[in-house]
């Protein structure tokens, strides 16, 4: 029996099917995203999504869907569907579906009368490709297939519409045609693994709408265009591949091609398979680089997202090889001492205060796996030194070390931190001065690079260095801990103290290296467990406080004022368990265990089998944001191997 369970009843309901999509990466930058009856709710979604580095670098969406006629006695079922103005939905192909199966690839099956077909696919790993594979299981009389195809070959940011400039043209090919609607796009070939007959009726399909891009205040209507169908007869048992590829595919080779592809998939028969398996969608492998990309479907790499997800996403999962190439990509973007927000992206700016010292704990974790201070000293230490010298000294956006040992970094109008909304060009939690982790994590950067030094004798160093600590931990205690209140500032600039409880002060607590004591810790915890804890994350403000927000909707302005005041952030939970085991030792693992098994039931909901990047902070934190977020998987498979490691 499947780990992820399907109201089969419930298929047919839209209400059910179109809240819950599906995502699957090449591991190169290309995806497939839809929901669950086939009907693309977001720009975002379809068949073949691919970054066009000779256009834009961007991913742009080449084939958007695939309608399915199944055709017998001169009567045609479509099991196509598409959202029109007032929620008009044609064809109404979700009420043939009646099974659906994810636990290895996406399989839908479809009941016409006495026909029963499946629809398998999967998307070739590090090729711009995507098969779907079709069986005719049952069928009583002679049976034609007939595929109509809706391209919209545009930006995923962007909309389609009908006009008079697109290449409507196509060519033939074997078993199938290539067609490419606007210069600089590749062509996209389609392609059967048997003959094909293609009949053109180029249809240009207006007002396709995405209900959630109107939900999020986006424009939603969008028109595809439709060159013609190919039709083929298929007999019962038998199989045939379709290809969508930038490439033209070998058509007698195509069912070869899908066993392969089928045979490479991790099984997602347990919550811990589910997330290995979502783990190794955000890595992409292109150029001799090696990058994460924070979330899907729209986000590209974020550097402090990159350094603390990697850890989860690969030396929990025993992957030591990719942690090392993603962290050596990564060495490439530092700048004085900076790295920037969005590597890879022309004019980006080197706005993360936190970044490098992220940079220092995720290194901190590798070295933990390996074990050879040698290696790790040769090949990140001269990058470490250079981060904590440009802290120290001074570099961009203000950032240096202040008489006390502690980091301040302003700029107005600047969100440094994690906190990074913005409204209007202002952002909404500004955190200017001295955030909380920040300094925790200068403490743990200091602590973990005299530790390497040492082992390897490094004596210029420490000399340098070594009594760093003792005053960063003494200015951090007694700046930022409140006897009476028994919780970290938020963050301090001048003599401004913001006591808003936030679960930022949770990282002093749960880092190897820390500037508090267990008291102070366990003290912390507790208002973190009592204050923001939900069973999707961490809130990032507590209901109790004045400015909390805990919904996220409405247009991009309303929803950008909640993300950082209220909504549910699942990436600390990873920390919030670490420093839970550390206090309560083995008597905490069944608190721990609990919010761990509680994420089972969101493996089926809102994205399939993978955890979203944020939740509402009120009940019942429904998921919000990117429907499939790196540092949101990783930190649950962190929280699981902690709960491994402890119960072992």
């Amino acid at each position: 029996m499947s780990y992820l369970k399907f109201d089969k009843n419930q298929l047919v309901n839209l209400e059910y099917s179109l809240q819950r999509e599906i995502i699957r990466s090449n591991r190169a930058g290309s995806y497939i995203s839809t929901t669950l009856s086939g009907c693309n709710t977001r720009k975002y979604h379809g068949l073949l999504v691919c970054p066009l580095d000779e256009l834009d670098g961007g991913k742009h969406v080449l084939l958007s869907s695939l309608d399915e006629t199944v055709v017998q006695h001169g009567s045609a079922f479509n099991l196509g569907i598409h959202k029109y103005d007032g929620d008009h939905y044609e064809p109404k192909g979700h009420k043939y579906i009646r099974d659906f199966d994810i636990e290895v690839i996406p399989r839908t099956t479809f009941r016409v009368g006495g026909v029963v077909l499946t629809k398998e696919r999967v998307l070739v790993e590090k090729e711009q490709q995507m098969l779907i594979k079709y069986t005719l299981e049952d069928a009583h009389s002679p049976t034609v297939l007939r595929f109509r195809p809706f391209l919209a070959f545009r930006n995923v940011h962007d909309l389609s519409k009908a006009n008079l400039y697109a290449n409507t043209r196509y060519t033939e090919i074997g078993n199938g045609i290539k067609i490419k609607l606007y210069d600089g796009y590749p062509f996209l070939h389609m392609q059967f693994s048997k003959e094909v007959e293609f009949i053109p009726a180029p249809l240009w399909h207006n007002g396709i709408e995405y209900p959630k891009e109107q939900n999020r205040g986006y424009d939603y209507k969008e028109d595809l265009f439709v060159p013609g169908y190919f039709e083929l007869p298929i007999k019962k048992g038998e199989t045939i591949i379709f290809s969508a590829s930038t490439s033209e595919a070998t058509t007698g080779s195509l069912k070869q091609k899908f066993t392969r592809e089928l045979s490479k998939r991790k099984h997602r028969d347990t919550l811990i398979g589910s997330l290995t398996n979502s783990a190794q969608q955000f890595f992409v492998r292109k150029n001799n680089h090696t990058d994460l990309i924070a979330g899907f479907p729209w986000y590209g790499a974020i550097e402090r997202q990159t350094f603390i997800s990697l850890p989860g996403l690969t030396l929990d999962l025993d992957d030591q090889e990719t942690c090392e190439l993603v962290l050596n990509t990564q060495l490439g973007y530092l700048k004085n001492g900076l790295f920037p927000k969005f590597p890879g992206n022309p004019g980006t700016f080197y706005d993360s205060i936190d970044a490098p010292l992220w940079f220092f704990w995720s290194v901190q974790q590798y070295y933990r796996h390996i074990k050879n201070s040698g290696k790790i000293w040769e090949k990140y230490g001269p990058h470490m030194k250079s981060i904590l010298s440009a802290y120290k000294n001074g570099t961009d956006f203000n950032i240096k070390m202040q008489e006390n040992g502690l980091i301040y970094g302003k700029v107005e109008n600047v969100a440094l931190t994690w906190m990074d909304s913005y409204i209007n060009g202002k952002p909404v939690v500004q955190r200017g001065g001295m955030p909380v982790e920040v300094n925790a994590l200068w403490y743990n950067a200091i602590s973990l690079a005299l530790e390497l030094a040492e082992a390897e004798e490094d004596k210029a160093f420490m000399d340098e260095w070594k009594d760093l600590p003792a005053l960063v931990a003494k200015s951090f205690v007694d700046l930022y801990w409140s006897e009476s209140r028994q919780y970290l500032a938020d963050c301090i600039d001048g003599d401004v103290k913001n006591w808003s409880i936030r679960p930022n002060m949770l990282i002093a607590a749960a880092l190897e290296f820390t500037p508090l004591d267990r008291e102070k810790q366990k003290a912390i915890l507790s208002t973190v467990k009592r204050e923001l804890l939900t069973p999707r994350g961490l809130r990032t403000l507590s209901p109790r406080d004045a400015n909390y927000q805990g919904m996220c909707q409405g247009n991009i302005q309303e929803r950008e004022l909640t993300i950082h005041q209220g909504i549910v952030w699942p990436w600390f939970i990873s920390f919030f368990v670490e420093s839970y085991i550390r206090i309560h030792k083995r008597g905490g693992l069944p608190f721990v265990k609990k919010i761990i098994e509680g994420f089972e039931e969101e493996m089926t909901e809102h994205c399939v089998g993978t955890i979203s990047e944020m939740y509402n902070g009120n009940p019942p934190h429904r998921g919000k944001g990117a429907i499939s977020q790196a540092w949101s998987v990783a930190a649950l498979i962190r929280a699981y191997k902690l709960l491994e490691n402890c119960e072992e």
